[in-house]
């Protein structure tokens, strides 16, 4: 257990070189497009709607098509079978998604700066908490609009929950839901992520030190006579 927690110790400790750090820093700039681009959209189709009713959720706000008629057609049929209205105010994750990203990015500079083992491997773990935590917020939000309807709406319907991803009929509408481009963007920083490890780990592996970086804090310790 010693000798697996010391070898742990060192490798955690070893600074990796330029390719790693440039990979995180093509990460940082892949964070850019969610302050940009939709994370989601969502498209529901009807015999009165041939062209569809679209939905953009941003990390921000909530948008639709037509200069945003969509959503105001939306929350009329919502309106109906008792559903709340949807606006970005009642979204709490469009207060902390913005924040939590713009965080990421400085931790990410800062691991770039370090240059270390531990900082790379600190980065993706909370990178990939926030991944996990954002979507099953996603998905609890889209369950507790479709189940948390008003027993005395017009029209009375079973709970339900919009797709979290693909199509599902839901009575005479036929939804699909995708990510926008903005996600894609934020499942390529998990995958350059994940190549800046494994760059790392070869290069240290291999034996590969960066030029002014010991290996590990025993490498520089003065040997013994």
């Amino acid at each position: 257990m010693r000798a697996w927690i010391e070898h742990s110790t060192r490798f955690l400790d070893t600074g990796v070189d330029i390719g790693p750090r440039a990979l995180v820093l093509l990460a940082v700039l892949l964070l850019i497009p969610a302050y940009i681009f939709p994370l989601w959209n969502l498209t529901m189709f009807a015999p009165q709607y041939p062209e569809g009713l679209r939905l953009d959720i941003y990390s921000y706000k909530l948008s639709g098509g037509n200069g945003g008629l969509d959503v105001r057609e939306v929350n009329v049929l919502n309106h109906y079978i008792g559903m709340r209205e949807l606006t970005t105010e009642s979204f709490t994750e469009f207060k902390w998604i913005p924040f939590v990203v713009g965080a990421l990015g400085l931790l990410f500079l800062r691991s770039v700066f370090h240059g270390t083992m531990a900082g790379l491997v600190d980065v993706t773990v909370m990178y990939v908490y926030f991944a996990l935590f954002s979507l099953w917020s996603f998905g609890f939000k889209l369950y507790t609009y479709g189940h948390d309807l008003d027993p005395k709406a017009a029209v009375t319907v079973d709970g339900f929950m919009p797709p979290l991803f693909g199509y599902k009929k839901i009575a005479n509408f036929e939804v699909y839901s995708y990510p926008g481009l903005a996600s894609y963007a934020m499942g390529a920083v998990f995958v350059v992520l994940l190549a800046a490890m494994f760059l790392a780990w070869r290069q240290y592996s291999h034996g590969a030190t960066p030029a002014g970086v010991n290996r590990s804090p025993a490498a520089s310790a003065p040997a013994r006579t």
